[in-house]
């Protein structure tokens, strides 16, 4: 997974997958997108960090997901999904992409 950084898979996945589902109207649809770049950012956590690393951001990102509801509740949907994708992002990038 050379080129594209682990935390840009997975931000582009929480937000991707949400967009997805917003714009189709097909909650599935979004889960597929959510789910896919999930697989592709664990796999680069396995390969940059090792596989401590990738469960505990595997971890992270479906927390984040989950979290994210709640949070939509008091912030909105965008803001929530945006806060949630920034913070895997910022996880991912210090325990995996900072390495180089």
């Amino acid at each position: 997974m050379a080129g594209i950084p682990t935390s840009v898979v997975a931000a582009g996945g929480l937000v991707g997958g949400y967009g997805v589902a917003r714009w189709t109207k097909k909650r599935p649809l979004g889960g597929v997108a959510l789910a896919a770049a999930g697989a592709v950012a664990a796999k680069g956590w396995h390969d940059k960090a090792g596989a401590k690393a990738a469960a505990a951001l595997s971890g992270a990102y479906v927390a984040a997901f989950a979290g994210s509801h709640p949070l939509a509740k008091k912030i909105g949907a965008w803001p929530s999904v945006f806060a949630v994708a920034g913070a895997v992002a910022l996880a991912s990038w210090a325990v995996a992409d900072r390495r180089g």
